[in-house]
């Protein structure tokens, strides 16, 4: 149960509230600000000066961030990637079933470090309309796709061909390197979408309020593992190369874009299933295995943990916690693919000490409990991130009791998460947990909260 205006409702009524079609967009108060600057004369131009007192320059006006027009958006997302392992780049394929509320002759969607090679739009009676000019704004890391007639009111399905690079900055779609066994260096492909790089794997509407159903599929070597938010439904050889398989994924349940994940390369792992059948695995690296084996304990006892704390089952069928080489954040909520650094989830049973146990714990039990708040109850905007992540804060410390009684983990976060929580809110840098990370870039987002003071928020 969670109150709402001062009322208890179920988890399950605010996830209702947050998977509607997206909200309209504030109007911007133009004009007022127009007549204001006319008034007072002000201007938009900020001037620089040097120690000397001389004008070193002026600095242009900087365009407001205005986020996607609402009058197309997406219901479900047909996706297929072809990562190339060896050259660095992919190749995709999209096909969007969308909502037209109103008649345009132009989609926008993010788009960043991604050319497209075709699109066109198909009606429900099938014609198809080929678009005619592809319009990209860098900056704001949007394209527009312009269309020679207005598309009417009602549902069509936006095609997308387009290629992109395996990049090696740790976000969006990237490779990952690692060693072999047998000393080779090798590369994974991998993902980190939170919070605006999904735009860097496909053109989508990057928004976490835009929510829509995924269907995956991945053209990868026949001796990788290809992992991504659901269950693998079918997996056959490619026609084209008899190296490469086409492994599909089930329908997801309705998600923002920030969680989509999806991970190719060489793994083991270690399988159980929680009490109550979902299946979980800890995928490592090759010979690793016995590394998972903490984590998975970990993982299987969490989970009936949080469905009885929430009154929500778990809504995926399996969960995947996977530890990846190269690796910015320490962890990453992925539905249903968790990704972490290897720090953060592997656990040596001969050489890891009691800290480093508790420390796995509490990180495995923050991003669980985003399958649930975040993943199925999502906020609206990036500005109201505290939450999402202040609340897992607090009940990470909350599960772990729970599961590991005998670690006495609410005595470590009086003494080490509050109290420096007290000590940084008191510097003169300490900022509103509730910020406007406008436009939201990673970075950004990453920073409008800080951890062991969101702790005692929801508290």
């Amino acid at each position: 149960m969670l109150l709402l205006l001062g009322r208890r409702v179920p988890l399950s009524f605010v996830h209702r509230l947050t998977t509607c079609r997206p909200p309209p967009r504030p109007v911007l108060l133009r004009s007022a600000l127009l007549k204001l600057s006319a008034i007072t004369g002000a201007t938009h131009t900020t001037v620089f000066v040097s120690a000397t007192g001389q004008h070193t320059g002026t600095m242009p006006e900087r365009r407001p961030f205005v986020r996607l027009p609402a009058d197309v958006y997406p219901v479900n997302y047909g996706l297929c990637l072809k990562p190339d392992l060896i050259d660095f780049t992919f190749e995709g394929k999209l096909e969007a079933l969308v909502e037209v509320t109103q008649a345009t002759n132009q989609i926008v969607m993010n788009c960043a470090d991604i050319d497209i090679i075709t699109a066109s739009f198909v009606l429900p009676g099938g014609d198809e309309i080929n678009a005619t000019g592809f319009n990209y704004q860098n900056e704001d890391e949007k394209v527009t796709l312009s269309f020679p007639s207005a598309l009417q009111k009602g549902s069509g399905t936006l095609k997308v061909d387009f290629v992109g690079e395996l990049n090696d900055k740790m976000k969006g779609f990237y490779r990952s390197k690692y060693t072999a066994p047998t000393g080779e260096v090798r590369y994974a492909a991998v993902t980190q979408f939170e919070a605006t790089d999904a735009r860097r794997a496909f053109p989508c509407w990057d928004e976490p309020a835009i929510k829509a159903t995924f269907d995956i599929a991945l053209i990868v070597p026949k001796d990788r593992v290809a992992l991504s938010n659901m269950n693998v439904i079918d997996r056959k050889p490619c026609p084209e190369d008899a190296n490469l398989v086409e492994v599909k994924f089930a329908t997801t349940p309705i998600m923002s874009t920030y969680l989509v994940a999806f991970v190719i390369g060489e793994y083991d792992f270690v399988e159980s299933q929680s009490s109550d059948g979902i299946t979980v695995r800890v995928y490592t690296p090759v010979g690793k295995a016995e590394q998972g084996k903490f984590a998975l304990e970990v993982a299987t006892k969490t989970l009936p943990f949080y469905k009885d704390y929430f009154s929500v089952p778990y809504p995926l069928p399996k969960i995947d916690l996977i530890a990846i080489a190269d690796f910015a954040a320490g962890a990453m909520e992925n539905w249903g693919l968790v990704t972490y650094r290897e720090t953060a989830l592997l656990i040596d049973p001969k050489n890891s000490c009691s800290s480093s146990r508790q420390w796995v714990a509490l990180v495995v039990g923050h991003e669980l409990a985003h399958q649930w708040f975040g993943n199925l109850v999502t906020m609206e905007w990036w500005t109201h991130l505290w939450l999402n992540e202040g609340f897992a804060s607090w009940i990470e410390y909350l599960c772990v009791d729970h599961c590991f009684p005998e670690y006495d983990i609410w005595t470590q976060f009086v003494s080490a998460d509050y109290t420096r929580a007290l000590d940084l809110d008191a510097l003169d840098s300490s900022h509103p947990i509730e910020v406007s990370p406008h436009p939201p870039r990673s970075r950004t987002c990453g920073n409008v909260w800080n951890r062991p003071a969101g702790n005692p928020s929801p508290r």
